[in-house]
């Protein structure tokens, strides 16, 4: 049964992530059952900020819930505790939500309290950027916010390599890995998150604005990246960080962005690399 809990979790994982699913299933068990929770578990909580059938209350409501569950987490111990404040929106919430507590006992007990903790703290400002109706102005705003959602998991992911094989990274260069891949996210989403009313733009920025912050961000991670030893940190942090260059090449020649077969292009370059490696 366990076997099959970490076989459906990583179907989970792949249903919601085309960017992140290959380079997370590549990593070795132990290393990948701990980004993957990682992953499912920020996952959860993004659908929760995302939701277009949810108001900003009750989003801010259920993600500073999931944040006081994390914090009374016992390992393997308190999943009912989810599945309990999640109950009432059962019928609207994605699976990948309702089993939070799940995936947040994926990893090992060793690195799972790190993952409850960061994925905690994004919840509680999660429900702040919910409650303000994500009212960004400023480009400290804007900083705030792509922390807040994407430069911590920078920092998490560091921690987890150095958990797992004392992979030592430069943390203020995985800050600017995780912003950039939200700019990117931001800049590919404008116009569903102009529908359901949140604007990540500041004020008086265009699409140009965004893309040069965007490519700031994206240069920190790719530093971030040359600098990581032989590892599997940087068979993980090629792929999506290829893709979001990608990606943004490919919106400033007007698509929406990338296309299957060229998401698949990039993945199977790196692929190669890596299996030469």
């Amino acid at each position: 049964m366990f076997i099959d809990f970490r076989s459906n979790a990583l179907e989970i994982l792949r249903q919601t992530s085309r960017t992140f699913y290959i380079p997370i299933s590549i990593l070795p068990k132990q290393l990948r059952d701990a980004v993957a929770s990682a992953y499912l578990c920020m996952r959860a909580i993004d659908e929760i900020e995302d939701h277009d059938l949810l108001d900003n209350q009750t989003k801010a409501k259920l993600l500073q819930q999931i944040s006081l569950n994390l914090q009374s987490q016992v390992y393997k111990g308190n999943k009912n505790n989810f599945a309990h404040s999640l109950q009432p929106y059962s019928d609207i919430l994605p699976e990948v939500t309702l089993r939070i507590g799940e995936w947040s006992t994926l990893p090992s007990e060793t690195i799972a309290p790190r993952i409850w903790d960061a994925t905690a703290a994004m919840a509680d400002r999660m429900a702040y950027w919910a409650e303000v109706n994500w009212n960004i102005e400023t480009l400290a705003d804007l900083d705030s916010y792509t922390f807040s959602v994407a430069g911590a998991v920078g920092l998490l992911l560091s921690d987890i390599w150095a958990w797992y094989d004392g992979t030592v990274t430069n943390r203020s260069y995985a800050i600017g890995f995780g912003r950039g891949l939200q700019a990117v996210n931001i800049i590919r989403n404008r116009a569903d998150d102009l529908s359901r009313g949140a604007d990540f733009f500041p004020d008086g920025w265009q699409i140009r604005d965004m893309q040069e912050y965007a490519r700031s961000q994206l240069q920190l991670g790719q530093l971030y990246t040359d600098a990581l030893p032989k590892s599997p940190a940087l068979d993980f942090c090629r792929i999506p960080l290829a893709l979001a260059f990608a990606t943004l090449d490919a919106i400033a020649l007007g698509k929406e962005k990338l296309s299957r077969s060229e998401v698949l292009s990039v993945v199977s370059n790196f692929q190669q690399k890596i299996i030469a490696s």
